[in-house]
């Protein structure tokens, strides 16, 4: 799998309104890239190159190619408390063994999650290389995949932890998603399905940012069907305002959790 750096400087819009993404491919982020401070400020300038693992021919993402989303509404909340996200972390009921995968986080949320639960495996998977890129430069040991939640590896399976922290953005439908994370879960693993913001906010947003957020948080029942049907059950179902949190356990039949 293609590992990432940064070379030759183009400028580039402020990060908070360009978020890099190249059409139909899928990127590990390496520890071994030169450090991404640049990235980070309000005006950087760089140039993505993927290098595959074998050294071979280099591959340059031109500007023309990259497509631009806006996550910036992720962490723009300032209601989004640290007691919400702890709530919802606590939800995972992480230990030091727990595999823990992670799809479309906020920074900061991974800020506090890798603050307040210390795991064994932490992979963050979203459709932002910039956002990957600044949590990889704060977290050296955070495992990054650039790409989609159904295409993440098997080498870094099974997990044991599951957040779904923006459900609404993922591009498949809810019996596809159950039926990649039935495949890659330990018996026992925990599901948690969350939006600190809840369900009214996801539905405005979803005017706001079309080209983002393209379905609504499932309501209990049809999260109650789709889940028995790939083994799943509901532990805890929160449907407030101010947050949204379903939390499942994965009971797969013939085998036992680690």
């Amino acid at each position: 799998m293609n590992s990432i750096s940064f070379l030759s400087p183009i400028l580039l819009p402020p990060p908070h309104r360009l978020q890099l993404q190249p059409n139909h491919h899928h990127h590990h982020l390496s520890s071994s890239f030169p450090p991404l401070r640049s990235l980070c400020p309000p005006q950087s300038s760089m140039d993505a190159s993927a290098t595959p693992s074998n050294e071979g021919t280099v591959s340059v993402m031109n500007f023309e190619d990259l497509v631009q989303k806006d996550w910036s509404f992720l962490d723009s909340d300032p209601t989004n408390s640290d007691e919400q996200r702890y709530r919802i972390i606590s939800a995972g009921d992480i230990g030091e063994n727990s595999r823990v995968l992670v799809s479309i986080p906020s920074e900061e949320f991974v800020d506090q999650l890798v603050d307040s639960a210390p795991s064994q495996l932490l992979l963050v998977v979203h459709d932002s290389l910039l956002v990957l890129a600044c949590i990889k430069e704060k977290y050296d040991k955070v495992k990054c995949w650039h790409g989609d939640l159904i295409s993440v590896p098997d080498k870094w399976t099974p997990f044991d932890v599951v957040f779904l922290y923006y459900l609404p953005a993922l591009p498949f439908q809810l019996a596809q998603i159950f039926r990649v994370l039935a495949e890659r879960c330990l018996s026992g693993a925990r599901l948690v399905i969350s939006y600190p913001q809840g369900r009214e906010v996801v539905e405005q947003q979803r005017q706001q940012y079309p080209d983002v957020v393209i379905s609504d948080l499932p309501g209990r029942m049809t999260l109650e069907k789709v889940a028995a049907d790939h083994s799943f059950e509901i532990t805890e179902f929160v449907d407030e305002p101010a947050l949204y949190l379903a939390v499942l356990k994965f009971c797969k039949v013939g085998t036992s959790a680690e």
